[in-house]
């Protein structure tokens, strides 16, 4: 058989960690909250009715969805030294990504840095606006120095040796 006629052999993508479908139904979780202000619980109700919430880790889902809507102000005060415009002016998309990443940077210091902006940054390829995973970077890149200063130091001399 040549190469011409060898059937093509396609790539399933890797499944999804059930971390990763956490973070996938707290952002739409956020956006919800962010467009429409309802109460936590009420957006929760709506979450756990997605297709597939039952494989997402539901420990995790809790913690970004509830830990962000209720430190939404301090998250934010975190976000505002290092975006170029409020907030509330942002995509709502790449606001709740923000919101999310800070969140994981802050609170769940089990995850390293980088993965935390790497999530970040998938979450916002696959929701948000065309470039906004670049912005999403830069900002949490920032807020990762500021909250994890001993972390991003390390690694930053490591990589420079």
């Amino acid at each position: 058989m040549s190469e011409a006629s060898t059937p093509i052999a396609r790539k399933r993508p890797a499944p999804k960690s059930a971390r990763r479908r956490a973070r996938e139904i707290a952002l739409q979780g956020l956006y919800e909250w962010l467009l429409g202000g309802a109460d936590a619980a009420t957006v929760e109700g709506h979450m756990r009715e997605i297709d597939g919430f039952e494989k997402c880790d539901r420990a995790h889902f809790d913690a970004l969805l509830h830990g962000c809507i209720a430190e939404a102000a301090v998250l934010d005060a975190a976000l505002a030294r290092h975006v170029d415009r409020k907030t509330a002016q942002l995509s709502p998309v790449e606001h709740a990504v923000l919101l999310i990443g800070s969140y994981e940077l802050g609170h769940c210091i089990d995850i390293p840095y980088r993965v935390a902006i790497n999530e970040a940054v998938e979450l916002a390829k696959s929701f948000g606006g065309t470039d906004g995973h670049k912005y999403v970077n830069g900002v949490l890149d920032k807020v990762a120095a500021d909250l994890r200063p001993d972390e991003v130091s390390a690694r930053r001399a490591k990589q420079a040796s």
